[in-house]
């Protein structure tokens, strides 16, 4: 069975998630922007191994602790979509404009595409790329646990910012609509910041989105 814990981290307050499979207590870390050693003592509670690193993309509140992390537990790094590079290649530049400890840049294991799927233990999520907030933003989805975990693409009431460089809010809308909308109206998402939520409550009620 798939499980997951959400833990906000950094001054950002951005949802860094645990996930695992319960069978096997093999785990991944879903955008680890920093406070490592909170997530790191967080695995540790929750009795489970971390495996791997997947990436939503590479903005400093979601990648920030990601070199530092892989370096630190040998783990690989999975995406984001190599639409990132250029962020990855800012990290450095970023983590100083933002505050944040500083932040190395990093090759991704393995690059993510629309329709590969991502692996931990005996759960297997399917990858979506969802541009629009970034160039190379994918999103994880369980359709067993009907959780996807959605990045900096859609909010509770609101979506994600599209005025970083390549930033296209065309894209995000398009994005929202073709890629998260038909997972179904019951799939609770978990967005990189605030509460969850559910598709459906954001396709009726999201001022932003609830026309596409």
């Amino acid at each position: 069975m798939f499980r997951y814990q959400t833990i906000p981290v950094t001054a950002f307050a951005q949802n860094c998630s645990i996930v695992w499979c319960d069978e096997t207590r093999d785990a991944a870390v879903i955008d680890p922007g920093g406070d490592l050693d909170r997530l790191v003592d967080a695995a540790k509670q929750l009795g489970v191994a971390l495996k791997a690193i997947w990436l939503t993309h590479a903005h400093i509140d979601h990648a920030g602790g990601t070199a530092e992390l892989a370096g630190r537990l040998n783990l690989p790094i999975i995406g984001p979509h190599p639409g990132d590079q250029f962020w990855i290649d800012g990290l450095p530049q970023q983590s100083r404009m933002f505050g944040f400890p500083p932040a190395g840049h990093f090759t991704p294991t393995r690059w993510l595409a629309d329709g590969d799927t991502v692996q931990i233990g005996r759960c297997t999520l399917n990858v979506r790329h969802c541009p629009g907030h970034t160039p190379g933003h994918v999103v994880f989805h369980s359709p067993e646990a009907q959780r996807v975990f959605v990045g900096d693409v859609l909010f509770a009431g609101s979506i994600g910012r599209t005025d970083f460089p390549q930033g296209n809010h065309a894209q995000l809308i398009a994005s929202i609509r073709d890629r998260l909308w038909p997972m179904g109206d019951d799939t609770v998402f978990i967005p990189g910041h605030g509460p969850e939520s559910t598709l459906g409550e954001e396709r009726r009620f999201n001022p932003y989105v609830k026309a596409a």
